[in-house]
């Protein structure tokens, strides 16, 4: 197994592994761990990165004009080792490119870059997407993060609050469970103006999906203890998920979304599918805080 890449501020440890350049330990100064234990029995991931789509296709496979492309659920970057670019003792920048392999299910030239800062009590993520070829690329992107529930710091998992920057009372999606696409009908939002408390009965059905968010920031944890804020300027959506039973709480900022159930249209028709005209170039950002109270 490749070595894990140590980052370290006075607030926080962060390990990458290079794999998927995933994010496998967030620490705060007192070696608390922040994030999923990956007990195997619920789930292994810590936070995977999903491109170029999030959530499941129709028939595992996308139209792209004449042409079908296989693709698993959420992509092939989580799978892929990423070459390490530069590491200092705070920082590091991982970077996965088009290759044959890829260009066989993603026919585009493209770039990823994934840089990891540690500055203070915040880490920050920020994946930059580049078209190096000569066409239009869609694609979709997503974070994955699994962050332990509960938090370190006292309280239950029932205890827990995630808090929106802004009220969200638009409806949600799911997802069909036989199919693994969104459902055609909107459910009513769970979160009570700008508070949502999660309960494991809440993922029986799969994911929570916000796909007309207010908010690109939020607080996760008990109210009066140590809490994560996550801010998410560049990614429109956002799923909430875990594995009922498990010490996990996902919680996914996301720039695309699972095949709507009947979709079959071109995947640049997709909902959530951003478009990069050849040399463009999209920053999607996500930052973790560990706030103190």
């Amino acid at each position: 197994m490749a070595d894990l890449v140590t980052l370290r501020s006075d607030a926080l440890t962060a390990s990458i592994h290079p794999l998927g350049a995933e994010l496998w330990s967030l620490r705060g100064a007192e070696g608390r761990e922040l994030m999923t234990d990956a007990d195997p029995a619920f789930w292994s991931g810590h936070a995977p990165l999903l491109f170029p789509i999030v959530g499941a296709l129709a028939g595992d496979a996308y139209r792209l004009g004449e042409r079908s492309f296989a693709m698993p659920r959420h992509g092939f970057a989580r799978r892929s080792e990423f070459a390490l670019v530069e590491a200092d003792a705070s920082s590091a920048l991982f970077r996965l490119e088009a290759s044959e392999a890829s260009r066989a299910v993603y026919p585009f030239d493209f770039r990823l870059d994934v840089a990891f800062a540690l500055t203070g009590a915040t880490l920050a993520m920020t994946a930059t997407v580049s078209n190096s070829g000569d066409t239009p690329m869609p694609f979709s992107f997503g974070y994955h993060p699994a962050f332990a529930w509960p938090l370190p710091y006292g309280g239950s998992a029932e205890d827990h609050r995630i808090v929106f920057e802004r009220a969200e009372p638009a409806p949600i999606r799911r997802l069909d469970p036989a199919t693994g696409l969104v459902a055609p009908e909107p459910q009513p939002s769970p979160v009570e103006g700008k508070v949502y408390a999660p309960a494991f009965a809440d993922f029986e059905a799969d994911a929570l999906i916000w796909d007309e968010l207010a908010s690109r920031s939020l607080t996760y944890g008990v109210p009066g203890q140590p809490r994560l804020r996550i801010d998410f300027p560049d990614t429109p959506m956002l799923g909430i998920w875990q594995k009922p039973g498990a010490r996990f709480l996902c919680i996914e900022p996301w720039a695309g979304i699972a095949d709507p159930a009947g979709f079959g249209g071109d995947f640049t028709q997709k909902p959530g599918v951003i478009t990069l005209a050849p040399g463009a170039q999209q920053r999607l950002r996500m930052d973790v805080t560990l706030l103190e109270s």
